[in-house]
């Protein structure tokens, strides 16, 4: 831990005007990222005696070796400024208030010629319109199937579609009137976008006059004794009587808003959020998060900005109902506003149908915590005894907060592939896995080993450390030593803590514990290709299979641990991960190769002269055999070609000559 009073700025450094502020541990890691009104006395807070602060900030500035900032000119640009940073660096000691946890939603692609509705996870797109989340995907299916009796529009994907097209024949749901078959021309593209259209108003709540429409049209037919068309409508009436019945009315008044509520701990709060739109609780979402030392109006803060960051215009209501006024609130309600392209306004209920719901979201807050409390206890109390025990057992310095595992994949010395996972705090952490393609793959898993942890090491020692002006101001040397980073191979250069833009480089940060798969002779490699490479403060271990002993380099037995260790089975699934990772990697690579024929990447022979070659020969290996004036005699195969062809199938690369393919003329 550093000396927080090492890297505090000089009296009077600071300024006084609103900013946002970065930590940086010794790596050149932003570990946190705050705003204030005022940087000087913000930043002043954090270097009092540590004794007095919260035991998250204490860790938080111990850990740190340099701190920065940047002066903004107002609160709402420091508001968004900080909220920028967070989502790109990701800091350590930011709060996560939003889980990461993918919803599903109900989207209308509105961007394509033809919208599609389908359930989307992840990352919006633009041109395209949410509705949700929903708590499960059948919820949205089930929706969609009542929905698409009334608003027949498209849902297979572009493959179905285009094949569709080009048969003339649309699929069954066309057949059924649940689409309305636009890949055949039964509409244009202008009527099924209004058939979308309408779809996506019903689900955005403008549901009334749907059904009046539907209830008018279905009394004009009666009464025009059309009772077949009558009966049609007051199916589809019923429909979409059943699709409004999922979403229970909870404010007369069609308001649309969402709903926060927490509950919280010492150490955590668990969070609800209910999505009302015209008055229907259209998704509902929950999660649970550690808790730092801010106050709760500084929670509800940070998180309006982090679940309001990525949402497009739609997906930002006109008011938003929280538990307790956030801090700032004048800026936020700024800021969404400025997302909505409208007034929002941020506001806690005090009385009525609003507050009643409230208190409602609140008990599904603390019913959640409980549940949460009673899943997680024991996970939390395994995961720090597992990295304690190994602490202990390995006789390392620290405990092994960040784990790195290796392990070689191939099928008798073909496509020999390395994997690399990382766990931190004892979970996995899939952002940082890579992927290598063993450049001198011959079956030997020691050498695989070898490269690969070469690979992975060559530039930790021979990067400069960064100075503290290196740090603040994100500028380094560009120049790398060893080699450059390999396109093919998923691998990233990890060269300099801090790259060019002030963002840390992958592969920056050194692991506490690396553990490969197998006994003494891979540990043995591993360890040659760390201490080849300088590496001297990384502990190196193998865990072999047979009997889950732990090898450690220059001792002639294993470490044995119980079968009911917490630290054993925490290297079980670190190693058995790295596997896993290396299995999938190595089934692609060999599937890709599979599927390459010899007569690929021939210049002048494309798929179609393939295909004659083999119509007339048979196989690559009888085409083998075959002469020049064979080959010719194939249509399409001319002279020219068919000398390149043969010597490329036999390896007489000395007689491949050079070939004009626009004239066909053959180039000594």
């Amino acid at each position: 831990m550093a000396d927080p009073s090492t890297y505090r700025p000089r009296p009077g450094e600071i300024p006084t005007e609103p900013g946002v502020y970065r930590f940086r541990d010794a790596h050149g890691r932003v570990i946190y990222v705050g705003k204030a009104i005022s940087l000087r006395s913000r930043l002043n807070s954090y270097f009092q005696d540590i004794s007095a602060l919260h035991p998250r900030t204490r860790t938080m500035v111990q850990t740190g070796a340099s701190v920065e900032w940047t002066v903004v000119r107002n609160e709402v640009e420091a508001l968004q400024l900080e909220y920028a940073w967070i989502k790109e660096y990701d800091p350590r000691f930011n709060v996560k208030y939003r889980d990461d946890k993918s919803y599903p939603y109900l989207a209308v692609t509105m961007g394509e010629e033809f919208p599609r509705a389908q359930v989307m996870r992840g990352d919006k797109k633009p041109g395209t319109r949410y509705f949700g989340p929903y708590a499960h995907a059948w919820a949205i299916r089930e929706t969609l199937d009542q929905l698409l009796r009334v608003f027949p529009m498209r849902t297979c994907s572009k493959g179905v579609f285009n094949r569709a097209h080009q048969v003339g024949r649309p699929c069954l749901l066309g057949y059924i009137d649940k689409c309305a078959a636009p890949c055949v021309g039964w509409v244009s593209p202008e009527e099924h976008r209004a058939i979308a259209e309408d779809f996506s108003d019903f689900m955005a709540g403008n549901t009334g006059h749907f059904v009046k429409d539907l209830e008018r049209r279905m009394q004009a037919a009666s009464k025009e004794l059309d009772f077949e068309t009558a009966a049609r409508l007051r199916d589809d009436i019923v429909a979409l009587q059943r699709a409004l019945e999922k979403s229970a009315v909870v404010l007369p008044d069609a308001t649309d808003a969402d709903i926060f509520a927490l509950a919280d701990d010492e150490l955590e709060v668990a969070f609800q959020l209910f999505h009302v739109r015209g008055g229907r609780v259209r998704g509902q979402r929950g999660w649970v998060s550690e808790k730092g030392a801010e106050q709760l109006a500084d929670i509800v803060e940070h998180l309006l900005l982090q679940v309001y960051g990525d949402e497009s215009r739609e997906g930002v209501p006109r008011e938003v109902l929280v538990p307790v006024a956030p801090s700032g609130r004048a800026n936020l309600e700024a800021w969404l506003s400025e997302l909505r392209g409208a007034r929002v306004e941020v506001r806690v209920p005090q009385r009525g149908d609003k507050r009643a719901l409230l208190e409602t979201v609140a008990r599904n807050a603390q019913q959640s915590l409980a549940r949460h409390k009673v899943a997680r206890s024991g996970d939390l109390t395994a995961r720090s005894q597992a990295l304690q025990e190994l602490q202990e057992v390995l006789d390392l310095d620290e405990a092994p907060l960040r784990i790195e595992s290796f392990d070689i994949s191939h099928v008798q010395g073909s496509d020999v592939v390395g994997s690399m996972v990382v766990f931190e705090d004892g979970l996995p952490r899939k952002s940082e896995y890579r992927r290598f393609i063993v450049r001198h793959g011959t079956g030997d898993d020691t050498a695989a080993m070898h490269e690969v942890l070469t690979r992975r090491f060559r530039h930790l020692v021979n990067a400069p450390a960064p100075t503290e002006s290196d740090v603040r101001s994100g500028e380094q040397s560009d120049a790398l030593s060893g080699d450059q980073p390999d396109a093919t191979s998923g691998e990233q250069p990890i060269g300099q803590p801090v790259g060019p833009d002030g963002r840390p480089n992958r592969f920056a940060y050194p692991p506490n514990l690396v553990v490969v798969d197998g006994g003494l002779p891979q540990v043995n490699a591993a360890a040659a290709a760390l201490s080849e490479i300088g590496v001297t403060d990384v502990s190196v271990i193998g865990l072999a299979k047979r009997l889950e002993e732990i090898w450690v380099p220059g001792q002639e037995f294993p470490v044995i641990l119980p079968r009911t260790s917490e630290g054993l089975y925490l290297l079980q699934r670190v190693r058995d991960e790295a596997h896993r990772f290396a299995n999938t990697f190595h089934r692609q690579r060999r599937s890709k190769s599979m599927t390459v024929s010899r007569l690929d990447g021939i210049p002048g022979l494309g798929p179609a002269r393939q295909k004659a070659l083999l119509r007339a020969f048979g196989s690559v290996r009888r085409m083998e055999a075959a002469t020049v004036e064979e080959l010719t005699e194939v249509s399409g195969i001319g002279p020219a070609l068919a000398v390149l062809v043969h010597a490329r199938l036999t390896g007489d690369q000395a007689r491949v000559p050079g070939v004009n393919l626009a004239t066909g003329e053959v180039v000594d």
